[in-house]
């Protein structure tokens, strides 16, 4: 029998180090990003002439603002899926609500501007309102817009998700009642009397914080505003998944029963991420609705939150930059699709999506990683 020298020294225990956030590549790629977003864009856009082929023109700076609002959304959409193995199908409904809070402060900043030069939107006038809801009560404030941006998706995704997952309803039932969710709001918002516009919904803005909006000034500050918005979410996400709370949401969607023997209530990560990830979504809605100029209840249809679970799907589920990309890849092509082909557009967004599932389950991330891995 062996005994261990009581003199001979023993070597210390090295735990492993926290993660970074980002690799080196990976903050310098992040600093390019943000220099794009804050002074190229601007430049091209403010500075360059439009004859030059160096102008970014206001159409593009439109669309890629909307893209960026979209990518927050599949940012989101990869926290709640890709991370926690939760498939929502109604995200389309926090988007929405963060859009209704920004445009209800966004009709009351057009004044007596409107058709009918009445202190109360023109739809209001139009069906004979004379006082304001109660629930437009502090729509003229942006400090009180900007607390409901965040505190209304996040209270409607909290009380659902409570009763939810309390329940233990997952899978394919939890997806189908966050779509019939979403599909119910958007009947709701549909009616007249609810006070947010009925079917037309909110439009013909004017003026943020008593600034002409349609300026391309103005434009270019929302676009900025989002690119760092979006770069900032996907900082937050990549802290996020690599601390102890990350990890252990990475468990429950590998093994929830194993998590629950080990001593940890899942409920509780999922109810966090879960309205996080609602959250998000709202700030998206309120930087998408001042830059396209309209919100109305098609926002909340099922198909919109199905397009956001397959953007992620397209780029590559628990990567977080994958949902980015396919934010990106998608949109853009639908911009391109439904100017060239418009009949075709459904039919390509189908096919991508079988195409995916089938051939690429970790998507466009996971296709370039794989290529890099043969090439070595």
């Amino acid at each position: 029998m062996m005994t261990r020298d009581p003199n001979q020294a023993v070597a210390p225990l090295v735990l492993p180090g926290k993660p970074s956030v980002l690799s080196g590549a990976g903050w310098t790629a992040f600093i390019v990003a943000l220099i794009v977003v804050c002074a190229l864009a601007p430049l091209l856009n403010l500075v360059v002439p439009a004859g030059s082929a160096f102008h970014m023109s206001d159409y593009a700076v439109a669309l890629v603002g909307k893209i960026m609002c979209y990518a927050i959304c599949a940012l989101a959409m990869d926290l709640i899926w890709g991370y926690t193995g939760i498939l929502s199908l109604g995200h389309g409904l926090f988007f929405a609500l963060g859009g209704y809070a920004m445009g209800m402060y966004l009709m009351r900043q057009i004044g007596r501007d409107g058709n009918y030069k009445s202190d109360l939107p023109d739809f209001m006038v139009f069906l004979d309102w004379k006082t304001l809801p109660w629930h437009w009560t502090f729509s003229d404030s942006f400090i009180a817009t900007l607390i409901f941006i965040v505190v209304v998706p996040g209270l409607v995704a909290f009380v659902f998700g409570f009763f939810a997952f309390r329940s233990r309803i997952k899978g394919v039932y939890f997806s189908i009642i966050t779509q019939a969710m979403t599909f119910a709001a958007m009947l709701l918002f549909f009616r007249n009397e609810t006070g947010f516009g009925g079917n037309n919904g909110f439009t013909d803005f004017k003026r943020i914080l008593g600034t002409p909006i349609a300026t391309p000034s103005m434009r270019m500050l929302l676009f900025v505003i989002t690119g760092v918005t979006l770069l900032a979410f996907f900082l937050f996400a990549r802290w996020l998944v690599a601390s102890k709370f990350g990890r252990v949401l990475q468990a429950i969607r590998d093994a929830e029963s194993r998590v629950m023997f080990s001593g940890y209530n899942p409920i509780g990560y999922k109810l966090t991420i879960w309205t996080l990830s609602a959250v998000m979504c709202g700030v998206a809605g309120a930087l998408y609705v001042p830059q396209v100029g309209i919100i109305n209840p098609s926002e909340m249809s099922p198909a919109n939150s199905i397009e956001i679970a397959i953007w992620a799907a397209v780029g590559g589920r628990a990567t977080l930059i994958g949902p980015i990309v396919g934010a990106f890849i998608v949109n853009g092509a639908k911009s391109w699709l439904t100017v060239t082909a418009p009949e075709y557009w459904l039919y390509f967004l189908g096919a991508l999506f079988i195409v995916v599932t089938l051939f690429l389950p970790s998507g466009v991330v996971g296709l370039v990683k794989k290529l890099k891995g043969r090439g070595k």
